[in-house]
């Protein structure tokens, strides 16, 4: 099994690399592979609406949101973690996943998506409800844990002090790991749920 983790910050070893390190430690003792992206940093526009990506099966602009697809296509599961800047995730990770999510159109149900926030004090759960969301359009569990999936830190670093934090994430993967097994036997034994011919309405008709 495959997991991709996302960093959505622009420090690479900052507060959110905290939390998804503490998971990868769980993944990788349960036997999951696991491969980070580094994402907060890159110059990342976010989508035109050009309609390109239905053409030709992948996003106009040539850069890691072409270079992640396939490896998304190919996880089990998919952490996204961001900090916190004005109770929201960081403007580069959400353009990210706008185009991700968008220009791929490979089937994502049953994928397991988590979600990871850090800030110093407060506006997480606005920012860890706005990454579900990603995965609730496409009929991807969401792994859930002790708590919200959140960690505090101000200062690179600090989110090592944070023991509930810590643990919180270290629940996160081990949870996420036996969701993803778990549906690898109902898929193996049952198959994937049988889907309708999407209905698209504009509310009215």
């Amino acid at each position: 099994m495959k997991v991709l983790l996302v960093n959505g910050s622009p420090h690479a070893q900052g507060n959110t690399y905290i939390a998804l390190h503490e998971m990868e430690q769980i993944f990788a003792a349960e036997g999951v592979e696991t491969e980070l992206i580094h994402v907060g940093s890159k110059e990342i526009r976010g989508c035109t609406a050009c309609g390109s990506c239905r053409k030709n099966g992948k996003c106009v602009f040539e850069d890691l949101v072409n270079e992640t697809a396939p490896k998304f296509e190919a996880c089990d599961g998919l952490v996204v973690g961001s900090p916190v800047y004005y109770a929201s995730a960081n403007a580069t990770v959400i353009a990210f996943l706008d185009r991700l999510f968008y220009s791929t159109s490979f089937d994502k149900t049953m994928k397991v998506g988590a979600s990871v926030v850090a800030a110093r004090r407060g506006g997480l759960s606005a920012a860890f409800d706005e990454l579900n969301k990603y995965f609730t359009i496409s009929g991807m569990p969401i792994a859930s844990s002790q708590y919200w999936n959140s960690i505090h830190g101000r200062t690179q670093g600090e989110a090592s002090q944070d023991a509930e934090g810590l643990q919180t994430m270290r629940t996160l993967a081990g949870n996420m790991t036996f969701l993803m097994k778990s549906i690898a036997l109902g898929k193996e034994k049952y198959g994937l749920p049988k889907k309708e011919e999407p209905v698209r309405t504009s509310f009215i008709r």
